[in-house]
């Protein structure tokens, strides 16, 4: 199972704090309506690249819901245990002028995931967000996610932004992919761009 990185804190305006946060019976009273919120933000957060590679970017709203469903999943209460979920999932969202985001390699059938995580080994080096001036921000990466034969089916990706992303690409030998955001998908990155910036 893939690592999510870690960082220490939650101390960037865009981070989620302690205070934000419930605990899971209260969150379980009102949890059919903070779902189907968080469940409308996701979507224009949900992008697709090719066939098989989607895009799972995070903000702090959705961020919020993860850390409040892992602990009404696991029960948690103890303050050092939600410390450590605030600290992991804040990881996800990256620093200033920063997005983050979870790439799913997506492919049903096992052998062939797991011939294609292995032919495409270092395709982490290849992903990048395009801005409307054309210039592309690659996706910076944690090495330990990478493994010496293959890829692992889950990457999390953080892309250092000067302006907003207009479309999302692959230059990958034999992937070469390129997918222009939609209206709503390039407002919901703006949005959570300049949100990292606050």
């Amino acid at each position: 199972m893939t690592e999510v990185p870690t960082v220490q804190g939650g101390s960037h305006p865009h981070h989620v704090r302690r205070e934000e946060i419930v605990d899971y019976q209260t969150y379980e009273d009102n949890r059919g309506e903070i779902r189907s919120g968080a469940m409308a933000i996701k979507a224009p957060r949900r992008i697709h690249l090719g066939e098989h590679l989607t895009f799972l970017f995070e903000n702090h709203d959705t961020v919020r819901y993860q850390i409040q469903e892992i602990m009404r999943a696991e029960k948690i209460v103890r303050e050092d245990a939600i410390a450590e979920e605030l600290d992991t999932y804040n990881g996800l969202l990256g620093e200033s002028g920063q997005l983050g985001c979870a790439l799913l390699i997506e492919i049903d059938d096992e052998d062939e995931r797991r011939k294609v995580l292995t032919a495409w080994l270092g395709l982490q080096e290849h992903l990048y967000a395009l801005d409307r001036d054309g210039n592309r921000s690659y996706a910076g990466f944690d090495p330990s996610q990478v493994g010496t034969d293959r890829l692992s089916a889950v990457q999390y990706l953080t892309f250092d932004l000067s302006g907003p992303p207009v479309a999302l690409g692959c230059d990958f030998p034999g992937v070469l992919l390129e997918v222009n955001l939609d209206e709503a998908q390039r407002t919901a990155l703006a949005d959570d761009l300049a949100a990292t910036l606050g």
